[in-house]
């Protein structure tokens, strides 16, 4: 199963061989999930070269395929960037037929996703219990908001209510102000990571055991990671923290400063680097005085150190700040707006937004976040439409005329637009 492919490369070097990277090269996954975390992370497992089968509802499909403006032409935005390298099937599992063309399915996979809670999964017929009954060397991953387990795994979860749920928005926002979201879908898109390292890890278990997994995925837990540092600090006796304007909890200078023309951000991650920061803003005797010789004292003094920088940073505009720092070995970088992001020459050089069919700019997908040096991962397939391969999967696992016909005459299954 993990494998990789060989190919002529065709960069510089000409003829020499280079590593096509399919890990998942022959490993087939069924996405039950709709939105937005369970598609990324069946995305990634088709990045990695499994054959992503993603099983979308007839008459509408992925709550996501709505998601918007912006659309291009038809395609929402938000579903284009969770839904390349994936094949579509409309199926009902709901109706008897449907639940069983998709054990047929089923049967020749190794992974499926699901991200409805347990109280529907039982009405479904599809709870762990069962589905690994039936086909035992499965990697059966449930993304739920809470859980399977717990009294509250019956809830409907979002990114919006496990950030709120955890504590994650009561430490973000201005200094003094109320709890906000950090404007992202940052739980789904870490869920995502979190689910296709487990599907890989549980993958790995099954060719050893010969006995499948069934994993249990939360957006609430997965909050909770994200608030680690921030939970240890608290039941160590931090005092409960509250919205602090983007500084950090220990570090004392890790946050943003006003330049004279823009906002830049400053990380001084240990002591050697606050004394080059302060002969880099001309206030060597900053980085003399003991009374901030270490993160700890200078933390006490946080206020104090913070009113003397903002006052020297504001003076010069955020270009020659940044030369300065870079100089000086300092990390800071601009607060860029995604119109600077896009053209960023760092993310232009690592090709690392991804765009549409025919080189569309407006429909694009972002990069994994590793790369494979010296070798390259799978060509990006275009979104699929809703249903676009339906009858080609049905027929790959058995299926008839007669089947795809009875299927059809009972709304278990509609026809999308034929593979282009």
């Amino acid at each position: 199963m993990l494998a990789s492919v060989g190919t002529r490369g065709s960069g510089a070097g000409g003829g020499r061989m280079t590593r096509r990277f399919l890990p998942l090269d022959g490993v087939r996954v069924i996405d039950l999930t709709t939105s937005y975390a369970g598609p990324i992370a069946s995305m990634h497992l088709g990045d990695l070269g499994a054959d992503v089968i993603k099983i979308e509802r007839p008459g509408g499909g992925d709550d996501c395929r709505t998601w918007g403006p912006p659309f291009v032409d038809g395609v929402s935005a938000w579903f284009a960037s969770a839904n390349r390298n994936k094949r579509s099937l409309t199926l009902d599992v709901r109706a008897d037929a449907g639940r069983a063309a998709l054990d047929r399915l089923l049967a020749t996979a190794q992974a499926m996703l699901v991200n409805v809670s347990p109280p529907k999964l039982a009405r479904l017929r599809l709870t762990p219990d069962e589905v690994l009954a039936a086909h035992p060397r499965l990697v059966y991953c449930s993304l739920t908001g809470f859980g399977v387990d717990g009294p509250d795994s019956g809830l409907l979860g979002y990114d919006l209510i496990a950030q709120a749920r955890s504590g994650l928005m009561s430490v973000t926002g201005e200094l003094g102000g109320a709890p906000q979201r950090p404007s992202t879908a940052l739980t789904d898109i870490v869920a995502a990571y979190v689910c296709a390292l487990s599907i890989v890890a549980a993958l790995r278990d099954v060719e050893r055991t010969g006995r499948g997994v069934a994993l249990d995925v939360s957006l609430l837990d997965v909050a909770l990671n994200l608030m680690a540092p921030r939970i240890a600090s608290y039941l160590a006796g931090e005092p409960e923290p509250r919205p602090s304007g983007a500084t950090d909890s220990v570090l004392s200078i890790y946050r943003p400063f006003r330049a004279a023309d823009r906002t830049i951000v400053i990380a001084i991650g240990n002591d050697a680097i606050w004394r080059r920061f302060c002969a880099a803003i001309e206030r060597p005797d900053l980085g003399q005085d003991p009374r901030f010789g270490t993160n700890e004292l200078r933390r006490n003094a946080r206020s104090e150190l913070t009113a003397v920088i903002e006052a020297v940073i504001a003076q010069r505009v955020a270009a020659e700040w940044l030369e300065r720092f870079e100089g000086a070995d300092v990390p800071s970088a601009a607060v860029q707006f995604l119109s600077e992001v896009v053209a960023d020459p760092q993310v232009k050089a690592r090709r690392s937004i991804l765009v549409g069919d025919g080189g569309e700019q407006r429909l694009a997908s972002i990069e994994t976040p590793w790369r494979v040096i010296g070798g390259h991962r799978r060509a990006d397939g275009p979104v699929p439409e809703a249903g676009q391969h339906g009858e080609q999967i049905l027929r790959e696992v058995g299926l008839s005329d007669d089947d795809l016909a009875a299927l059809r005459a009972c709304g278990a299954f509609a026809d999308g637009r034929p593979p282009r």
